[in-house]
């Protein structure tokens, strides 16, 4: 597998065109990681239409493309239930080949930038253990675990939860 040329990715706002690539990098890294269970974002209808969700106000979308591919995206939102001035890290998936190039720090740099400038005083996520790298980048951002979840995201398939302070 190639590594995408970092000077040829843009990283920009979420559009209506990009709904249908970045539902299949969301869901092709969660089969690659054997991951693809009831309780993910894999089976939640409202990964087909991102940019519906993501137009909620607190939230923030980023995807990360390489001439008209995406090849990745992130972002945060006020997920239901979680305590005042939380918001959550949520959909940072990258296909293989944008993996190992610094692209998914800057992606989450840049949502906790805009967590900031939005006003919120936590990050929250939810993931899973398959997903060792992301864990390991979550940590070196200084995400700590969680004992069980906040707020009601309904992704009860996920059995790791961290939270970051701003």
């Amino acid at each position: 597998m190639e590594k995408v040329n970092t000077e040829e990715i843009i990283i920009r706002d979420l559009q209506p065109e990009d709904n249908a690539a970045i539902a299949e990098v969301i869901r092709s890294t969660l089969k690659e990681f054997g991951a693809n269970r009831p309780g993910t974002v894999y089976f939640d209808p409202t990964t087909d239409d991102l940019y519906r969700l993501f137009r909620k106000k607190g939230s923030f979308y980023q995807v990360a493309a390489v001439g008209n591919s995406i090849v990745g995206g992130g972002g945060i939102y006020p997920s239901a239930g979680l305590p005042d001035g939380t918001c959550e890290l949520v959909k940072m998936y990258l296909l293989p080949s944008a993996r190992g190039i610094g692209l998914g720090k800057k992606m989450i740099a840049l949502c906790l930038e805009e967590a900031r400038r939005l006003g919120y005083m936590q990050v929250y996520l939810e993931t899973m253990p398959e997903l060792k790298e992301a864990l390991k980048s979550y940590e070196k951002f200084g995400f700590t675990y969680l004992d069980g979840p906040l707020g009601n995201t309904g992704h009860y398939g996920c059995a790791l939860w961290m939270l970051k302070k701003l």
